[in-house]
């Protein structure tokens, strides 16, 4: 059991990975937001077609939940999309990881905290230091030389990060892991008291619907319906999300929270070498170090797990 939930989830792990570079190259046919909303529109009519007797039953209260739950997953998908259609797949992979980092410190708020999870160590303060550090070499260029100062203070100068030249996309996609965050939190407030079948149901469907109120006020829509779009939003859709989901609920409750949580850090990676396999995007050695740095911030606040897991979105 144990085998085949670590096989799962690899896979799962890599699909997310891959859709950065799948979802990048749609995007030439499909606005941010116009993509989001069909794809969780598709993602929601196969859960529900799978899912279909667990609409019986059904709560006021559970629907209320549902609802948190879709309003963080949208935005932080909005915030995703949005980012990474001005910014490259492994970027924006590296930033969304952030979210492993950020729900130990949210969590330092009381009425946040889920129930039963202790306030955040050292350790999670340690990666969130290193986490930011790698985010500033990662997204803001090297300031060029001062010529009014010489010698070693003008080559330090030219060291520091220019922080006016961050990409709109970088700081966008800085949301989306905020979003996220407090969906892996929304998620841990609501999971124990509501079955991941009906859970998966409420959060996409209420997901859809709030991506389909805000996308007026957020774009002008526009679709081209090319094979290439086709393909992405099937993948997006049905793997990435529908599929996903439901192999990463059922393999929660079979793994370690610690083993799941060293799988979940994986997704960057996935991302940088597609990336690099299919687009040829290659990080310079500033932004190399500063991805780095990330990733060694994600594994020192996980290799000391809180008891809350946080998830990953591709």
């Amino acid at each position: 059991m144990k085998v085949r939930a670590y096989f799962l989830m690899l896979l799962v792990v890599a699909i997310w990975g891959s859709t950065f570079v799948v979802v990048k190259d749609a995007l030439a046919d499909a606005t941010p937001g116009a993509f989001n909303l069909v794809r969780m529109t598709l993602a929601f009519a196969v859960l529900a077609a799978a899912y279909h007797r667990y609409w019986r039953g059904m709560r006021l209260w559970q629907a209320g939940a549902g609802a948190v739950v879709g309003l963080c997953l949208a935005t932080g998908y909005q915030f995703q999309t949005t980012g990474l259609a001005r910014t490259t797949p492994s970027k924006s992979a590296f930033i969304t990881g952030l979210l492993v980092v950020l729900v130990p410190l949210l969590a330092t708020i009381p009425g946040l905290r889920p129930p039963g999870m202790r306030p955040p160590r050292w350790n999670a303060f340690a990666g969130a230091a290193l986490g930011f550090a790698g985010i500033v070499l990662l997204t803001a260029p090297a300031a060029a030389p001062d010529p009014a100062r010489a010698g070693g203070l003008g080559r330090l100068a030219g060291l520091l990060p220019d922080m006016a030249s961050i990409n709109a996309g970088d700081v966008l996609t800085l949301g989306c892991a905020v979003g996220f965050a407090f969906h892996t939190l929304a998620l841990a407030h609501t999971s124990p008291r509501i079955g991941f079948q009906r859970l998966a149901l409420l959060q996409v469907g209420f997901c859809a619907l709030f991506m389909a109120l805000s996308l007026p006020l957020i774009e002008r829509p526009h679709i081209a319906w090319t094979p290439r779009l086709l393909l992405a939003l099937g993948i997006a859709a049905v793997l990435a999300t529908a599929a996903a989901f439901s192999i990463q609920s059922w393999a929660q409750s079979v793994l370690p929270p610690t083993h799941m949580a060293l799988v979940l850090t994986m997704e960057p990676m996935f991302a940088w070498v597609t990336s690099f396999l299919v687009m040829g995007e290659r990080l310079a050695l500033r932004p190399a170090l500063g991805a780095g740095l990330i990733l060694a911030g994600i594994a020192l606040t996980e290799l000391l797990p809180q008891p809350v897991v946080a998830v990953a979105h591709e």
